[in-house]
């Protein structure tokens, strides 16, 4: 079995695993049939990107007024839109560039994580240390992903049930509860911490976790399918003359 071609691997078979993948693709789909045709996916992926950048104000604004939660809320819904549709109205208009469109959905999905990563820990909801940590989680866990879509021909991008949709809606719900106040703070030794860094750090150990069984079970397939190393080693230990001892 050879390489995949650059083509081979961008259009790995996508693999919806997370809890709303099912859902999420027949709401997109619908809304996607309905726009007006002077919306273009670049413009959706253009959408996501400036949500991401006005999350990260709207987080770094709420050391002022918890209110700006509320509109951090309402810029994940518009991230949402914009980051998940463009692909979506793409295909349903049969305008796909694969590789174009393949490179930058996830080079802007880098650049949106980390604006929101750090515009959590820029707020007072967050430690910055643990903003970072979730934000170094997530890209490492997507390099895993693209490497796999160029190695295994199959691109998932949900680790478990959780996947970037998931993710919004614990960061609206912690949005939520937050700006009712709710108290959710807490102090670890001199640490002072809410529920966003507890949820933050559960999140970074879930991925790293998934990450390091995804990582054995595709170095196991992987060794399967190209056993020649292994093989020549055993070979050669065939083809080793047998020295017989010397005659006492």
């Amino acid at each position: 079995m050879g390489e995949p071609t650059p083509e081979e691997a961008v259009e790995a078979q996508r693999e919806p695993t997370f809890l709303l993948a099912k859902p999420e693709k027949l709401v997109l789909r619908w809304i996607a049939a309905r726009l007006s045709r002077w919306v273009l996916p670049d413009d959706l992926t253009a959408v996501g990107v400036l949500a991401a950048f006005a999350i990260c104000g709207a987080y770094q604004l709420s050391n002022d007024s918890s209110a700006w939660l509320w509109v951090a809320s309402g810029l994940l819904v518009a991230h949402w839109l914009g980051n998940s549709l463009d692909g979506t109205l793409a295909r349903v208009r049969g305008i796909e560039r694969p590789r174009y469109g393949f490179y930058l959905d996830h080079l802007v999905d880098a650049v949106s994580t980390a604006a929101i990563g750090i515009g959590l820990g820029l707020s007072p909801f967050m430690l910055l240390s643990v903003g970072t940590i979730v934000v170094v989680a997530y890209l490492v866990l997507s390099i895993n992903v693209y490497l796999e879509s160029y190695a295994l021909g199959r691109f998932s991008i949900g680790y478990g049930l959780i996947g970037p949709t998931e993710v919004r809606l614990i960061l609206i719900a912690l949005n939520t509860a937050l700006a009712l106040h709710v108290g959710l703070d807490f102090s670890i030794g001199h640490l002072n911490m809410t529920v966003f860094d507890l949820v933050g750090l559960a999140l970074a150990g879930t991925m790293i976790v998934l990450l390091a069984g995804r990582v054995v079970r595709n170095l196991h397939e992987l060794g399967r399918r190209e056993p020649g190393a292994s093989r020549r080693v055993k070979a050669r230990s065939r083809r080793r003359p047998r020295i017989d001892s010397p005659a006492a």
